[in-house]
């Protein structure tokens, strides 16, 4: 009856699939094809007919086929494993639960050309794009047989992932391909963890090659002084016995001179082994370096601008004030060398910071408070290998007669000596910044300050970051990302136009170093400007702002960060720049 009722209303066969209980094999599963409606001569249904066919069988293989399938399902997804399927046309057919959290992407299916706009692949660099040939999954479907290729992703909104790639092709029976098959192995944690032991390694072999030529050195130098302690004390009592008109005066005076100059040096190899007799007191960096800048001034000469600028509220540090001259008689020195004709040397004070988390990720640092004190010049700079070098004694670049290479071994040992750290950036062609970070008092520790509340430091603004060091851009990037920000990164200045030229949404911050290739940042500043009337501005650089802006780098009133940078230093200082009221001025 039910069959006749739908066959009128459907007025053509279907099949009728249903559960027969028999007497003898219990139920069974039947198909009825249902025929031709047939009807009288008014045209009223009277007869259907139909033909039953048992698919007991047929439904039991379906079922078994399903649980199958619902089992392999099953384990793919939960294969830890990242893994990508593609048809024989390149289209992705297939990805797991470990590809679809990678990759960022949501729970229904994506189609291959809307998979751009949820990750990036890039070479091992984290910055150079990956192009197509390069690409894992398509090597595969070429018939190469891809074994531990290295590649980065960098999903939405989500952290760089160091992957290592498997794949082959896949093929029918009949040795077609219709397809491949690619595993992702996330490498990302082993390989932070032999980076950061690679770096331990190598501050160890620095640290034991260092203590060792102290050793020798500060042995070496307690003899010598001894005999040039003999030698200055016999060419006095010559002085005695002949004045300026004795035949022999001249002689002897260039004896004592070549035996002070020899004292002077012996005196820095004893620093530089941290052998040298000295007494530590309590001083104000800024009366020390402030009784010291009329000498300074001699020392570097009149063509050089020596510009003081002081932290107020300043720790104070334990040391011997000479070592304090010392150190910046060394590093004027270096840079009245580095400057040819008119320049600006700058001298500064401040307070800084850093915890566990910031060392961690910037090696040479040390956890606890310091006062630091950052001498800058505007020469000629160093390329990497001499910075490798730096503080290697008797390493020197200059003129043989014109440097021992003991001046920044000197600065070093005496940084070492008072448990405290020095940082340098510098670039061929635009200047140096030393940075030495000397401890607070131990006493002085604990600040007695009310602690200011508690900063924003998160955001969901897009941010185009412009930086030419591919570890500094890649931290940036990692940095702002688990902030929360949507981050559109660049190796170059023509790379961040052309992202920003094809950018469909609004980029709220341009946040770039200062000296680049191709352009600096003020200039690339004007031209994304130009896209982007309102977009803010902060600028970031290694030198000191005072020597960015004497250089015409930047105007008054610009947004600048200082390298390094911990974490919170720029995410507060993002927060503050993306928070400014637009009143025509930048903070």
């Amino acid at each position: 009856h039910q069959a006749m009722l739908d066959l009128i209303e459907k007025e053509k066969p279907y099949n009728l699939e249903f559960d027969i209980i028999t007497k003898d094999t219990g139920t069974r599963k039947t198909v009825v094809s249902i025929g031709e409606l047939e009807k009288d001569a008014s045209g009223n249904p009277v007869k259907i007919s139909g033909v039953f066919q048992d698919i007991t069988h047929r439904k039991k293989i379906e079922n078994a086929l399903e649980s199958e399938r619902r089992f392999l399902v099953a384990v793919f997804d939960n294969i830890e494993e990242a893994i990508v399927i593609c048809d024989e046309n390149g289209a992705i057919a297939r990805f797991n639960e470990a590809a679809r959290k990678l990759h960022g992407l949501p729970e229904q299916p994506i189609m291959p050309d809307r998979w751009a706009e949820y990750y990036s692949l890039f070479k091992t660099d984290g910055i150079t794009p990956l192009p197509v040939e390069e690409i894992p999954l398509y090597r595969a479907l070429k018939g190469e047989h891809v074994r531990n290729a290295e590649l980065v992703i960098v999903a939405l909104n989500s952290s760089p992932r160091f992957m290592v790639c498997n794949g082959q092709a896949l093929s029918d029976h009949t040795g077609k391909t219709i397809g491949a098959v690619v595993a992702m192995h996330d490498d990302t944690q082993r390989r932070m963890a032999e980076n950061e032991r690679e770096n331990l390694q190598s501050q160890l072999h620095q640290a034991q090659k260092m203590e060792a030529v102290g050793r020798l050195a500060g042995g070496v130098a307690h003899d010598f002084n001894n005999m040039l302690g003999v030698i200055l004390g016999h060419t006095e009592l010559a002085f005695l016995q002949a004045d300026e008109n004795h035949d022999l005066y001249s002689d002897l005076k260039e004896i004592q001179t070549a035996a002070k100059r020899s004292a002077d040096i012996t005196k820095q190899l004893l620093a530089f082994a941290r052998k040298e007799i000295i007494s530590p007191k309590q001083l104000d960096l800024n009366d020390t370096v402030e009784s010291m800048l009329n000498m300074l001034r001699r020392l570097i000469g009149e063509n050089i601008d020596l510009v003081w600028q002081p932290s107020a509220h300043l720790w104070p540090v334990k040391m011997d004030p000479s070592q304090i001259n010392q150190i910046l008689a060394n590093l004027c020195i270096n840079a009245r060398d580095a400057i040819s004709g008119v320049g600006k040397l700058t001298i500064e004070t401040g307070k800084k910071s850093f915890d566990n988390e910031y060392c961690r990720l910037h090696s040479g640092f040390i956890p606890g408070n310091f006062v630091l004190l950052a001498v800058s010049d505007n020469g000629s700079g160093m390329d990497r290998e001499t910075l490798d070098n730096l503080f290697e004694p008797f390493f020197t670049t200059k003129e043989v007669g014109k440097g021992t290479g003991l001046g920044l071994a000197t600065v070093y040992g005496i940084v070492k000596q008072n448990n405290g750290f020095i940082n340098v950036y510098s670039e061929p062609g635009q200047g140096s910044s030393f940075k030495i970070y000397l401890p607070r008092i131990a006493e002085e520790d604990v600040d007695k300050t009310v602690p200011e509340k508690k900063a924003v430091t998160t955001g969901t603004e897009t941010i185009l970051l412009v930086e030419d060091e591919s570890s500094i851009l890649k931290m940036t990037r990692m940095m702002l990302e688990k902030k929360g920000y949507n981050v559109l990164s660049a190796a170059i200045p023509s790379e961040a136009v052309e992202k920003a030229k094809n950018h469909s949404g609004t980029i709220d911050l341009l946040m770039t170093d200062v000296v680049m290739p191709e352009m600096n940042g003020r200039d690339l500043a004007g031209q994304i400007t130009a896209l982007y009337p309102g977009i803010r501005l902060l600028f970031m650089s290694g030198y000191t702002a005072n020597v960015i802006a004497h250089q015409g780098v930047l105007d008054d009133g610009v947004a600048f960060i200082q390298k390094p940078f911990s974490m919170t230093d720029l995410t507060v200082k993002v927060r503050k720049v993306l928070d400014k009221e637009s009143d025509g001025t930048q903070q």
